[in-house]
């Protein structure tokens, strides 16, 4: 998967990880790259092409397949994060966490695959989190989706390998974006999470880990999760 000259569609591209996936892919050479969003007027990058696009609405997801059908490569990476627990946390916002992680991205995977199919194969990355691979009390809602959404890339990886699409998942830890305002921790710079992922994309990798946290968090799946929990909780 060439990054030059490739035609890529970016969602939730108006802030955070998603604007620098358009910048970076500009600055790399992409012919054309669609930025998307609920409201594309937020979209201030020159160079882009706008789309209006809110994953979680069918219709909207088919409208941006009509109107970008030379995409070649894809970018799933809009989100939400409602800070929810699954027991006692309100369920509309369970529900909406699924409905876009999940629902959202597979939505715009099964509307788009045809068109990569059609013009190449191309590729495909799923915006992840190393939640995918634990809990964290506070956030058990996004950790759920966010698990879900890493079973789906390894289904969809599969069902498409027929048609020569590369299907990347990008995992990380916390980046310094406005979704992350209110966290204390260690962030990351989300450029260079980017530059990881389109690094990882050109060199054909099925996973790419673009932090020590994330890896050290998927090690630790070949454990007893008792000892990850009681060395990070305590």
């Amino acid at each position: 998967m060439r990054i030059s000259d490739s035609i890529a569609l970016v969602t939730g591209a108006n802030r955070g990880i998603g604007r620098h996936f358009a910048q970076q892919l500009l600055e790399r050479g992409a012919a054309k790259v669609y930025a998307t969003a609920r409201n594309p007027e937020q979209i201030d990058m020159p160079g882009v092409e706008k789309l209006r696009l809110d994953i979680t609405d069918p219709q909207s997801v088919e409208e941006a397949v009509r109107a970008a059908s030379d995409v070649t490569l894809l970018i799933n990476n809009a989100g939400i994060s409602t800070s929810t627990n699954l027991v006692t946390g309100d369920l509309s916002k369970i529900r909406s966490e699924m409905d876009t992680h999940f629902y959202g991205t597979l939505a715009m995977v099964r509307g788009f695959a045809p068109v990569l199919g059609r013009n190449g194969g191309g590729g495909i990355l799923n915006v992840l989190s190393a939640l995918s691979w634990f809990a964290y009390d506070g956030a058990n809602a996004y950790g759920a989706a966010k698990a879900a959404e890493w079973s789906l890339t390894n289904g969809i990886r599969l069902e498409l390998a027929g048609q020569g699409t590369l299907v990347t998942g990008l995992h990380l830890g916390t980046a310094d974006t406005d979704m992350t305002a209110d966290y204390d921790g260690d962030k990351m710079d989300p450029a260079d999470v980017v530059r990881a992922a389109l690094d990882g994309i050109e060199a054909g990798k099925l996973e790419v880990i673009a932090d020590e946290w994330s890896a050290h968090v998927k090690a630790s799946l070949a454990g007893d999760p008792s000892a990850f929990y009681t060395a990070t909780v305590g």
